[in-house]
C-alpha cells in the first residue's frame, strides 16, 4: 500500500495551497474551457507517483516518471484533472461523463493540435471580425480625440415608473472604480450621469459638472427603488414583463497613444456617438438571418429558476444585440473552418468565450476587470453590468489587455496546448518551472517515439458510469472527483454553453440532447426531485462497479468534502456497498480561499482523499473508536497542513473531522454489512454509526476545549530547489 506510506500531506499541501493561488498559472491545461471546482492537478501528481513510483514523493516528484502499462479510471471525469496527470505520465485511461460539456472538454484537452496552424486561423478569425464588428467596438480618447478601442461598456437595468411612466435607473450604488488600481475613485452622478473622480468616496463632495451631491449608495434595494422623477416606489424585477431594459452609463477604453503619459485607466461617459454605434449593432442583428444563435427555451431549476424571476425564458434573452450580431459572426467563422480539429478548438474557444459576453458579466470595481458569469457557481443576475470587447485588445508585445475578448481566449488556448506539448511543475520557494522532459498530455506519440510516455489509449465515454463496465481485474488505480452532492448544478450551468456549441460541435451524436440535463445526474437538485437517496444509489452503483474491475490491492482514490453530515452518508454507503474499506484519509486544499464563492461564507477549502481498497488493513495507529481518538487525528492532519502553509479554517476543521467519521463508521460496519438492504435502511446505519463515534459537533467541540497534542513529527521544510527530470 504505497500512498498510505508515501504520500506526504504537507509537501503536497504546499504545492496545491499555490496551485489553487494561481491554477492557470500552474497547470494552464484548465484554460481549454472552464469547468467548476477543479481539484489541484498537484495532488494528482502526488497520488499518482506515491502509488506507482518507488521513492520518496520529494524526490520523484519533480522528476520525468513513466506509468506506461498501468490503466487508470475516473468514473466523473468533469475537467479530466485525473485523467490528464495519468495521461501525461504515460498510463492508458478510462473515463466517463454524463454531461457532454465534459465529455468534449477532455477530448479536446487530451487532442493533439497543430498549435501553428491554430495560431494562423485564430488570428485570421479575429481580423474577419474586425472587419465586420470592429467598428462597433471603438470610441474616441476624451485626452486626444483619436479613436481607441473599448475594453468594457457598463450598463444599468432600467424600467418604466408605474406612476409616471418615465424611465428610472436601477442603480444599487453610483461607484464605478474604487482607487486601488486607478489613482481616485470614480462615480456616476445621480444628477446629470456624468463620471466624477474622488479622492474620498465617504465623503465625496459635489459633482464637478452639476454641482449635485455625489452619492455612493444607490436607490434600489430589496427590490424596490423609488422614482428619480415623482418619488413613487416601484417593484423590480417584474419577471411577467420579460427581461429590464439597460442603459448605456460609462465607458473603459484604452488609448495606445495617451497610456504612457496617463495614470490608471480611461473612463468616460458615452457620448452619442457610441450610443449610436449599439443602435446599428441592433439594427444589423435584426437584418441578420440567425443560423447559429441558440433560441432554446431555459428549463427550471435550482440555479436557472433565477434567470426566470428576471424574465429571461430564452438562452438568447441573456445577450444584447451587440453580442448577438458578435457571436453570430463568430460562429460562422468557426464554422467555415476546414481544418477538423483546429475547428474544433476555436468551437470550444466560443463556448468558453460566452461567459464573458453575456448581460450577467459584473464589472469588478476594485480590480476593474470583467468578471466572467461563473465567477461564483449560479446565475448572478445584478442590477449593474458589464460588456467586454468581443474581439479583445492586443497591447506591448502583444499582450491582451483586459478581459473577455477572442485575443484572450486565443491566447489562453495557446498556452494550455504548450503546456500540454511541455508539461512542467513550479519550483517550491520560486517562479522557476522545472520542465519534466519526457513527460507529455496528449493522444499520440512525440515524433513518432515508441517509447515516449505521453500519448498512451485514451477511452472517454460520453455517459453515466452507472451503466460502466470495465472487464474485471483491468485497472490499476480509480481516481476521481465525484460530485458533491448538491454543491454545483453542472448541467444547470453548463447548457448556457451547451446550446452554442451544440450547433458547431460535429460529433456523434453526443450532442444529440437538447439539454445536459438528465435524471440520472447524480446531484441532489430539489426541482427535478434527485434527492440523498438517489444519490446513494448512483454513487454507490459507480463504486461497486469500479471496485469490480481492479486489480487485487489496487485502490479506489476520491476526494471529497461537504459541511453537512448527511452528505457523507451515502459516501460511506458506496464504499461499503463496493467491498472496499478506507485505508487512510487524506487532507488537502482543494479550492482557493479568495474565490468569489468562498470568500467570506463558512465553507472549506481542505477536501478529504479517501483512500479505498479491498481487503485490506489499517494501521493501529489510524484507527479511531471515540471522539477523543478522532479528535487526535484530526489534529495529526491540522498540524500537517499546517506545516504545508495552510490555515485550516472552522469550515475545514468540520469537514477533516467528517472524513474521518466517514472512514471509520465503513470501517466498523464492514464485516456485517448487507449491500442488498434498503437504501434508507443503510444510510440510517451509517448515520447512527458515526454518531456512535461521536459525531462532528463532539469532535469540534474536543478540540476547542482541551489541547490535543499530535504524537507524529511533521516535516514541512522543503523549499529548496528541485532537480528536474
Amino acid at each position: 500500500m504505497s500512498i498510505e506510506r508515501r504520500f506526504d500531506v504537507p509537501f503536497v499541501a504546499a504545492l496545491a495551497l499555490r496551485e489553487k493561488a494561481i491554477q492557470q498559472n500552474y497547470r494552464p491545461v484548465i484554460a481549454v474551457h472552464k469547468w467548476f471546482a477543479r481539484r489541484p492537478g498537484t495532488l494528482f501528481r502526488g497520488l499518482l507517483l506515491s502509488e506507482f513510483v518507488d521513492a520518496e514523493l520529494r524526490d520523484s516528484y519533480f522528476r520525468s516518471n513513466s506509468l506506461r502499462g498501468k490503466r487508470i479510471a475516473d468514473p466523473f471525469m468533469g475537467g479530466g484533472t485525473p485523467l490528464v496527470e495519468a495521461n501525461r505520465l504515460g498510463a492508458e485511461i478510462a473515463g466517463w461523463d454524463i454531461n457532454p460539456m465534459a465529455w468534449w472538454i477532455v477530448g479536446r484537452e487530451l487532442e493533439d493540435l497543430d498549435v501553428a496552424a491554430y495560431e494562423e486561423a485564430g488570428r485570421d478569425l479575429v481580423e474577419d471580425l474586425r472587419n465586420q464588428v470592429g467598428d462597433l467596438y471603438q470610441t474616441e480618447c476624451t485626452r486626444c480625440g483619436d479613436p481607441a478601442p473599448v475594453k468594457y461598456f457598463l450598463w444599468v437595468k432600467t424600467q418604466p415608473c408605474t406612476s409616471c411612466q418615465r424611465r428610472i435607473d436601477l442603480f444599487p450604488g453610483y461607484l464605478v472604480a474604487t482607487n486601488a488600481r486607478h489613482p481616485r475613485n470614480v462615480l456616476v452622478c445621480a444628477g446629470c450621469g456624468r463620471l466624477a473622480e474622488v479622492i474620498d468616496r465617504k465623503s465625496p463632495g459635489n459633482c464637478p459638472h452639476c454641482t449635485r451631491a455625489l452619492l455612493t449608495e444607490g436607490p434600489a434595494r430589496r427590490g424596490v427603488v423609488p422614482c428619480s422623477h415623482c418619488d413613487a416606489p416601484n417593484q423590480f424585477p417584474a419577471a411577467a414583463d420579460g427581461p429590464l431594459d439597460h442603459r448605456m452609463f460609462a465607458i473603459e477604453y484604452h488609448c495606445r497613444g495617451c497610456r504612457p503619459s496617463h495614470r490608471g485607466r480611461f473612463f468616460k461617459q458615452p457620448s452619442a456617438r457610441d450610443v449610436a454605434k449599439y443602435d446599428e449593432a441592433a439594427r444589423r442583428w435584426k437584418a441578420l438571418d440567425a443560423r447559429y444563435v441558440p433560441d432554446d427555451l431555459i428549463p427550471p431549476g435550482d440555479e436557472s429558476t433565477r434567470l426566470h424571476r428576471w424574465g429571461y425564458r430564452r438562452y438568447r434573452q441573456m445577450f444584447n444585440q451587440r453580442q448577438l450580431l458578435g457571436l453570430e459572426t463568430s460562429c460562422r467563422l468557426v464554422a467555415a473552418q476546414p481544418n477538423p480539429a483546429v475547428g474544433r478548438a476555436l468551437a470550444t474557444n466560443l463556448s468558453d468565450l460566452l461567459r464573458y459576453n453575456n448581460l450577467l458579466v459584473r464589472y469588478d470595481t476594485r480590480t476593474l476587470k470583467a468578471l466572467d458569469l461563473f465567477s461564483v457557481h449560479g446565475f448572478p443576475t445584478g442590477l449593474v453590468r458589464c460588456e467586454a470587447n468581443l474581439l479583445g485588445i492586443r497591447g506591448r508585445g502583444g499582450k491582451p489587455v483586459g478581459s473577455g475578448g477572442w485575443v484572450n481566449v486565443l491566447n489562453k488556448y495557446k498556452h494550455a496546448r504548450d503546456y500540454c506539448d511541455k508539461p512542467f511543475e513550479v519550483a517550491p520557494g520560486s517562479r522557476t518551472r522545472v520542465y519534466t522532459t519526457g513527460e507529455r498530455i496528449g493522444n499520440s506519440h512525440a515524433d513518432g517515439d515508441p517509447d515516449h510516455p505521453g500519448g498512451c489509449a485514451v477511452a472517454l465515454t460520453c455517459g453515466t458510469a452507472t451503466r460502466a463496465s470495465p472487464a474485471p481485474n483491468s485497472l490499476d488505480a480509480v481516481l476521481t472527483d465525484p460530485p458533491y452532492y448538491d454543491s454545483v448544478q453542472y448541467a444547470e450551468l453548463m447548457d448556457f454553453c451547451y446550446v452554442w456549441l451544440r450547433r458547431l460541435a460535429q460529433t456523434n451524436g453526443e450532442f444529440g440532447p437538447l439539454s445536459t440535463r438528465s435524471p440520472r445526474e447524480l446531484t441532489g437538485n430539489q426541482t427535478e426531485g434527485r434527492d440523498l437517496k438517489h444519490f446513494t444509489k448512483g454513487l454507490s452503483s459507480v463504486y461497486v462497479r469500479m471496485a469490480d474491475a481492479l486489480k487485487p490491492g489496487a485502490p479506489l482514490v476520491f476526494t471529497y468534502h461537504h459541511n453537512r453530515a448527511s452528505a457523507y452518508h451515502p459516501v460511506a454507503v458506496a464504499i461499503l456497498d463496493a467491498g472496499l474499506v478506507v485505508t487512510v484519509a487524506l487532507p488537502c486544499p482543494a479550492e482557493m480561499g479568495g474565490s468569489i464563492h468562498i470568500n467570506g461564507t463558512r465553507s472549506s477549502i481542505v477536501d478529504t482523499v479517501f483512500v479505498c481498497r479491498k481487503d485490506a488493513t489499517v494501521l493501529e495507529d489510524d484507527l479511531a473508536f471515540g471522539p477523543e481518538e478522532i479528535a487526535r487525528l484530526v489534529a495529526i492532519d491540522l498540524v500537517q497542513l499546517r506545516a504545508g502553509g495552510v490555515r485550516p479554517s472552522a469550515g475545514d476543521t468540520r469537514c477533516i473531522a467528517l472524513g474521518h467519521l466517514t472512514r471509520m463508521a465503513v470501517w466498523t460496519l464492514r464485516q456485517r454489512w448487507d449491500p442488498q438492504a434498503a437504501t434508507q435502511t443503510k444510510l440510517a446505519r451509517c448515520q447512527r454509526a458515526m454518531a456512535d463515534l461521536g459525531n462532528v459537533e463532539g469532535v469540534l467541540e474536543l478540540l476547542q476545549s482541551t489541547d490535543i497534542t499530535p504524537d507524529k513529527d511533521v516535516q514541512g521544510d522543503f523549499f529548496e530547489e528541485p532537480r528536474g527530470g
